[in-house]
């Protein structure tokens, strides 16, 4: 049996793979499960080689190159087949790479790991400058590229973003008159729903021009550019005093070596009664390492940190956690709505770019998909005050705010409250 095969009959025991390999031969792995889509693929040349040397970057390459054809389903039916056989959370999973490759995982991720000022803005540059027009290929309408939150299973996608702004908002407790801070602003989606919900002055920053460019034309066309602003700078760089800051699918490209300094200059921004909400990607075990073919294509410099490497950036600076929610698979279903409007815009894309991108991008979603459905991540909402009284003693205030919010004919009780 060939060594791929062997890995094939451990790794896919549920759920049907029939493998067609260069020589034209085939081999069926697993059992049929009616949960569990059948796949067949198809071996070019080389393709078993570039596997082998380097399984996680070359099965992509080899996809991206059409080296690997999907016969029957597609990428993602292919790496679910792959994910639910080998869940996270049963510990067994025969695709966890062994100590050795662990451990030269390990230091090659270390060499790449500091996230110095002038490397961050290339970093960005790589994956946010892309053609406007692809984002608006798979997005909603709001171009909000992070995690939705699904309130109600069958909503569509622009609900579920519009409730994920809602839902981080309430959290915010933000009142009239205050000055908000939004590090990492995307196209500054949030930054104007902020304003339009609270009236809040907003300063959105990011490393993007073309993000900035657009944020900037939406701040103009709704004509609120005097109140809500935005500025191309690192956060290390920000001056002045904020009531409240967010920061929203930023965080995964601070690097750990970093975490420490983010949480004390955040710290500083802060006013003294003042209350940030980060909204990161996390892993739900220990630390790891970005994998090669997300380092390469997908998020130079980025890394999706352990619960425990977040803590060690803001212990001992007197901050108050105040708030933590684990969203385990609100991102899952909003990848699956990016990856079904990418393949819909198949031929956009390639027109675009190329058919290489397209498969990548299109592996690079579908990868997303399975990573937090049967993998080990997860999005976190960290809620952090200078004050210990800043906030109500209670959580109820945060769902009177979010069904005020989404239910723009009331008025918060917040809101009331100043009124009166």
């Amino acid at each position: 049996m060939a060594l791929i095969d062997r890995f094939f009959a451990r790794a896919v025991k549920r759920g049907q793979l029939t493998v067609i390999h260069e020589d034209g031969s085939s081999r069926i792995f697993g059992e049929a499960d009616p949960a569990l889509k059948p796949v067949t693929i198809r071996f070019g040349s080389g393709a078993t080689r570039r596997i082998l040397r380097d399984p996680s970057l070359g099965a992509a390459e080899a996809f991206m190159d059409g080296n690997v054809e999907i016969v029957e389903g597609d990428i993602l039916d292919m790496l679910t087949l792959f994910a639910a056989n080998n869940r996270w959370e049963d510990n067994d999973s025969v695709l966890f790479p062994g100590a050795f490759k662990k451990l030269l995982d390990k230091l090659a991720f270390r060499l790449g790991r500091i996230n110095m000022q002038r490397r961050s803005k290339r970093n960005v540059a790589h994956h946010y400058d892309l053609s406007g027009k692809l984002y608006d290929l798979f997005l909603d309408t709001d171009r909000q590229y992070s995690c939705a939150y699904f309130s109600e299973a069958g909503i569509s996608l622009e609900q579920a973003q519009l409730d994920k702004k809602a839902h981080i908002v309430a959290k915010l407790a933000i009142e009239p008159g205050m000055k908000v801070l939004d590090i990492g602003c995307g196209w500054g989606g949030m930054a104007l729903y902020i304003h339009e919900k609270t009236g809040a002055e907003v300063l959105g920053v990011t490393l993007s021009e073309e993000q900035l460019k657009v944020a900037r034309q939406r701040a103009i066309d709704a004509g609120v550019a005097d109140k809500v602003k935005f500025e191309l700078i690192d956060y290390r760089n920000v001056t002045g005093q904020f009531d409240r800051i967010v920061s929203v699918g930023m965080f995964e490209h601070v690097g750990t070596p970093h975490y420490r300094a983010f949480f004390r200059k955040v710290r500083e921004l802060l006013t003294p009664q003042g209350v940030m909400l980060l909204h990161t990607i996390g892993r739900a075990g220990a630390p790891g390492v970005t994998d090669a073919f997300t380092l390469k294509y997908i998020f130079p410099g980025g890394y999706i940190p352990a619960l425990s490497e977040i803590a060690k950036g803001y212990e001992g600076l007197r901050y108050f956690m105040t708030d933590v929610e684990v969203l385990r698979l609100h991102y899952a279903e909003t990848l699956q709505h990016w990856y079904e409007r990418t393949l819909a815009a198949r031929d956009a894309i390639v027109g675009l770019y190329d058919e290489r991108f397209y498969r990548m991008w299109c592996f690079y979603l579908a990868g997303c998909v399975v990573s937090f459905r049967y993998g080990g991540l997860v999005n976190y909402q960290l809620q952090f005050s200078r004050s210990r009284e800043a906030l109500p003693l209670t959580r109820d205030y945060m769902f009177e705010e979010e069904r005020a919010l989404r239910e723009p004919h009331k008025v918060t009780l917040r809101q009331a409250g100043k009124a009166g």
